[in-house]
């Protein structure tokens, strides 16, 4: 059975600056990731794919499973002081960067809560690695730098300031990202947005991508 580290996640302090975050290494523990490598998507293609739109093996599946459960979801709450009750939940899986990913944002103001994920081997590369900054204008002046790799977690609360991006990188770079979003509206409009762009990037590879690799 997927395991991931929630006494980990539970027992981590939470950040406050420049916003509020955690991160915790190896949340995925380190002897699950070659399996749930193997059962994951084949994602060639740059940008976010809905995850109920992907085939994929059943130790992937039961990653994602378990990350759905309640418990994950409250742990965060707890952290973070928001309830996220009725809040409506997405997923999205990325399996390639492109050079022009990665640029300083903020994550739109109808997600509350972004969850990362990062299921790739120990990270040789020096772009690709995600930067908590302290400003929407300078991507070296950052608090902290998370590998994505060896089942490392990033959970941030979005704010006006909540700016992240990465140095350029492309190629092979897996990720689990999960929203929780402010109304089944968003929800309904972010699967619909991701699936129809999933859609052309299958169709046309070299079609224009709006969206950022985080």
């Amino acid at each position: 059975m997927t395991r991931i580290e929630m006494e980990r996640l539970r027992e981590t302090p939470l950040k406050t600056a420049p916003y509020s975050y955690v991160t915790v290494e190896n949340f995925v523990p380190v002897d699950m990731l070659e399996s749930i490598a193997e059962d994951f998507p084949d994602l060639d293609l740059p940008g976010s794919f809905p995850a109920e739109e992907l085939d994929y093996g059943p130790r992937f599946a039961e990653l994602l499973e378990r990350l759905a459960r309640d418990d994950f979801r409250d742990a965060i709450a707890e952290k973070f002081d928001i309830d996220l009750t009725d809040r409506p939940m997405t997923c999205t899986v990325r399996g390639a960067a492109q050079r022009k990913d990665g640029q300083i944002h903020t994550d739109s103001k109808t997600k509350l809560i972004t969850v990362l994920i990062y299921l790739n081997p120990p990270w040789q590369a020096e772009g690709g690695r995600l930067r908590v900054l302290r400003s929407g204008t300078d991507l070296n002046d950052f608090a902290e730098e998370i590998e994505p790799s060896s089942g490392n977690l990033l959970i941030f609360r979005r704010a006006d300031n909540s700016w992240h991006g990465h140095e350029p990188f492309e190629g092979t770079r897996r990720s689990i990202q999960i929203n929780w979003v402010t109304s089944q509206a968003v929800a309904d409009k972010e699967k619909a947005r991701h699936r129809v762009s999933a859609r052309l990037k299958r169709f046309n590879p070299f079609a224009s991508r709006a969206s950022s690799m985080r």
